[in-house]
């Protein structure tokens, strides 16, 4: 971890040393600073706030909001509930891994994607569904992946 990584580690378990229930609000912080929680952070948050590593570890393998490794820019969450299941979300999620040439859980090596599945994004009648970031992209065809996915490669 960078030295000013550190201190902003420090100043985020400082603000709520003492407090009650203190352990996922300072995980929180520290993960939306660092973008993720790398082994170094979770040692200082142990060590800042008294509590075990162990502790520590088991919070952040239980939730799934954590993530112990770089995250991309933009996150791609393709459902694989029934009806995006039954109207072919399969292949749409292995067009996507072709492209990226990673696989669901993976992170593309320049940190542009992160590609998840899910069970549902709560948006049936759209599918197959995917979502980028806060976009949802539904109805979708093969054809259309590799134009949704360039609209994100800018910046």
């Amino acid at each position: 971890m960078k030295t000013d990584d550190h201190v902003k580690v420090g100043q985020i378990i400082d603000r709520h040393r003492g407090e009650d229930g203190t352990l996922l609000p300072v995980l929180q912080e520290v993960q939306e600073v660092l973008g993720y929680l790398p082994e170094e952070a979770l040692v200082e948050v142990a060590e800042g706030l008294g509590l075990a590593l162990s502790r520590i570890w088991g919070v952040v393998t239980f939730y799934g909001q954590f993530h112990l490794s770089p995250r991309g820019k933009n996150t791609i969450k393709v459902c694989q509930g029934t009806a995006c299941h039954v109207r072919g979300s399969r292949r749409i999620l292995d067009k996507i891994e072709s492209v990226l040439e990673i696989q669901s859980g993976q992170t593309t090596p320049n940190l542009k994607f992160t590609l998840e599945t899910v069970r549902c994004l709560g948006t049936c009648f759209l599918a197959p569904v995917m979502m980028v970031n806060r976009d949802y992209f539904g109805k979708l065809t093969l054809d259309r992946i590799e134009g949704i996915l360039n609209q994100f490669c800018k910046g």
